[in-house]
């Protein structure tokens, strides 16, 4: 049974029908369609990682990522945009946000970032032992 939780924000319901199709058999997948839904729903929750993407209907993705860090998330957080040009760099260190991918998604470059974000502990764990 997967115990890695992964939620993904995306207004586009493709997108998230996308990423559940190819997460859900490793990792929980958990799906909203704007900020205030992942707020509402996951503020609070135990989730490892946030992938959020950066034009949503309510807020941008780094608003989504400024109130969950407020709210005490210290996950990892994977940023997705059309509009690489918009994102900058102090702000994805500011707000320790792990990665940032262009779309159109590399998926297979997107799965390597998820599983290492997700399974580096383990990784570590298993090289010092």
């Amino acid at each position: 049974m997967a115990t890695k939780k992964i939620v993904v924000v995306d207004d586009e319901e493709s997108i998230r029908k996308t990423f559940f199709l190819i997460l859900n058999k490793t990792y929980r997948v958990y799906l909203a369609k704007d900020g205030a839904e992942a707020l509402a729903r996951f503020k609070n929750a135990a989730v490892d990682l946030v992938i959020a993407d950066y034009r949503l209907p309510d807020m941008n993705g780094v608003e989504l990522v400024e109130s969950l860090r407020r709210a005490g998330f210290g996950g990892e957080v994977i940023l997705i945009s059309a509009f690489a040009d918009l994102i900058e760099p102090e702000v994805l260190a500011r707000l320790r946000i792990s990665h940032f991918f262009a779309k159109p998604l590399d998926l297979n470059a997107l799965n390597r970032s998820i599983d290492y974000l997700l399974k580096k502990d383990e990784l570590i764990a298993g090289r010092t032992v």
